[in-house]
């Protein structure tokens, strides 16, 4: 075995000091006793963020600041990017440990704050900032804030709910401390933004509707969310469904503070009528509907999107869907249930059936074989701590005929009534300790398969010895044990939900036409834009695994016949019968735009080009619309590509 010493994480005079004090960490798993295992990884992983974050991180130089970097990993898998998401989530747990009171976190945060502000103004394939905000839904950029022009899932509509959030977490709490002139002025356009980007886009028809989708339906089966979580599958997904809804619900109570409008925050009843209704099924949440998809729908995205929700405040049956909720513990079981099958994940057949397990994002997963995942091991600890919290802070556990599975596998002598607080050795507590004492199991399985130096990778093999794998030093791994450890000490964020509404009987999807503006004052470029209208091109392309198909033309929209800054196209629709590609791109209003396809080939090979140009006229404007205004249907023309078998 292995030890290290590392820099230490040193809580004094109220700040978190980066200082050179070494710390002596332990040899682990074997008899390093779990409070002390996780009193030394939390500073590990508390450094391991920081680390990833730029302009000073050690692990990721040339990241420019503000920018957090998924993991320093550049190749096998590459992820030495910024996505928005990781970097919004990974934020809040800053912001969170800043409230907690490490003062010393505040330029991460001021210096995120700055770079988001730029970040939005960042044309990209997505889109752009002005005039229809379709840029905010890009995943990720370049490590420092330039646009990443490969193909990828997009849009992601995930990033803006979960960046607004921590944004709106911080802008609380300098309010509190008289800071309101600095937050209308400089962070709330941002926030702005992100909150119109929801509004506009969390219902969106698909322009390629599911076979078989019903709009009788309320028109849910046909809203596309975007890509997933995992960013693997386009359609709705659970998670960001909940990040949008919390995302207005606190942006109307920030504007509201702060005297300023919010019409995008007016969507957010929908919105909880859309999450209420459309995901689940009776045993468990879908975690993904509305696609194509060859899953049974278990999946870690809603138990993570429920802990990211947590509100010590919020009832168990708020519509906010807490942890402690019947159908989120219903959920809990089913999900972790599924990972304790031996031929899924041999690693878990050590465990016995009452303790936690080592746990993946769903059970057909098959990137880098479908492994566990620290941060979602991690995730489910955290899930039961909060629900403990809220239980204790109430008095009584409610077990309901929907819950009452999850109970009784704890406590076996469980029934679906109330169980109230009023002895120290009663069902109550009795119930407490063994969901308690579950939580820490979780932690015990992340504790066994961490090396002795710390380090969390993104996953861990689903066979022995369960040695780390894929992505090293993952940010959001980190980030997620430092906020279990957070809930496991009792340290809550601020409330949020405990006063939301229920959702409306019938619902009304539809959206609100957002106003976007570069947030100048917090640093972003003043950029101005023409009318456009949006096109959807539409090409049939036979490809190969690994092969990709790009847009170019003569306009700067397209890039100028510049391959570098050509249109990446997506495939979610793909299929054998109709290998078909496509992208949404708003076009300057009125022009004649040249284009033609080309093909992206594997191993380093030539790029193909169409022999053809083709020729359209981009519609007139129509202004504020970001409706399609204009639809292609190509063939490509020319030679076929081959894989270079790498």
């Amino acid at each position: 075995m292995r030890s290290r010493t590392t820099s230490s994480l040193l809580l004094a005079a109220g700040g978190l000091l980066l200082g050179s004090v070494p710390l002596a960490v332990a040899e682990w798993p074997q008899g390093v006793p779990l409070d002390d295992f996780i009193t030394a990884e939390r500073d590990i992983a508390l450094q391991g963020v920081l680390a990833n974050i730029g302009p000073n991180g050690t692990k990721v130089p040339g990241a420019g600041a503000g920018f957090v970097i998924a993991s320093p990993s550049r190749t096998s898998p590459p992820y030495f990017y910024t996505w928005t998401r990781d970097a919004a989530l990974t934020l809040k747990t800053l912001v969170d440990d800043f409230i907690f009171g490490n003062t010393a976190l505040r330029p991460y945060i001021d210096d995120y704050i700055h770079s988001q502000a730029i970040l939005q103004t960042v044309t990209n394939p997505s889109g752009a900032l002005l005039p229809n905000g379709g840029g905010l839904g890009e995943p990720k950029f370049n490590p420092d804030g330039s646009r990443y022009n490969g193909n990828w899932g997009r849009p992601q509509r995930d990033g803006p709910p979960l960046r607004a959030v921590a944004m709106i977490a911080y802008s609380n709490w300098l309010i509190e401390n008289g800071e309101l002139e600095r937050v209308n002025k400089t962070i709330w356009p941002v926030i702005a933004n992100d909150l119109s980007y929801v509004g506009q886009y969390w219902y969106v028809p698909s322009p390629f509707p599911p076979k078989g989708h019903n709009d009788a339906n309320s028109g849910a089966s046909r809203n596309s969310t975007g890509f997933d979580l995992w960013e693997e599958v386009s359609g709705s997904s659970f998670f960001t469904t909940h990040a949008q809804y919390r995302s207005l619900v606190e942006g109307a109570e920030l504007a509201q503070a702060l005297g300023q409008p919010c019409i995008a925050c007016a969507q957010a009843p929908q919105v909880l009528c859309f999450l209420d209704s459309a995901y689940w099924n009776g045993e468990y949440f879908t975690g993904n509907i509305n696609g194509n998809f060859n899953r049974d729908g278990v999946d870690a995205n809603v138990m993570l999107a429920s802990i990211a929700g947590f509100d010590i405040n919020a009832s168990c049956d708020s519509p906010s869907l807490q942890p402690c909720h019947s159908r989120m513990l219903s959920n809990f079981k089913v999900f972790v249930d599924t990972f304790r099958n031996p031929s899924l994940y041999p690693i878990n057949s050590q465990f016995p059936s009452t303790s936690g397990i080592a746990l993946g994002r769903y059970p057909e997963d098959i990137y880098y074989t479908g492994n566990p995942w620290y941060l979602i091991t991690t995730g489910a600890a955290e899930f039961l701590y909060d629900a403990v919290a809220r239980w204790s802070k109430q008095g009584f556990i409610t077990v309901d005929d929907t819950s009452l599975a999850f109970f009784t596998d704890l406590y076996p002598d469980a029934e679906a009534k109330t169980y109230k607080k009023c002895s120290k050795t009663g069902p109550f507590r009795q119930i407490l300790d063994a969901v308690t004492a579950y939580a820490d199991s979780f932690v015990s399985v992340v504790q066994q398969y961490t090396p002795s130096d710390g380090s969390l990778a993104e996953q861990f093999l689903k066979t022995a010895p369960g040695s780390p794998t894929s992505a090293s030093d993952l940010t959001w791994s980190y980030a997620a044990f430092v906020g279990m450890t957070h809930r496991r000490e009792g340290h809550f964020p601020p409330s949020w939900a405990q006063s939301v509404t229920p959702a409306p009987e019938t619902c009304s999807p539809g959206s609100t036409a957002g106003i976007y503006a570069p947030a100048t004052a917090a640093g972003a470029p003043n950029v101005t834009i023409g009318c456009t209208s949006t096109v959807l091109f539409v090409v049939n392309a036979s490809t190969y695994y690994g092969e990709n198909i790009y847009l170019s033309g003569n306009s700067s929209d397209l890039g100028k016949w510049y391959l570098d800054s050509a249109m990446p196209m997506q495939s979610s629709n793909y299929t054998d019968a109709r290998p078909m590609w496509f992208a949404q791109i708003p076009l300057t209003a009125g022009e004649t735009v040249t284009y033609k396809y080309a093909r992206e080939q594997d191993c380093g090979q030539p790029w193909i080009w169409e022999t053809v140009n083709r020729t359209l006229e981009v519609p007139a404007c129509v202004e504020g619309s970001t409706e399609v205004l204009l639809e292609t249907d190509d063939a490509f023309v020319g030679e076929r590509g081959s894989s270079g078998a790498c």
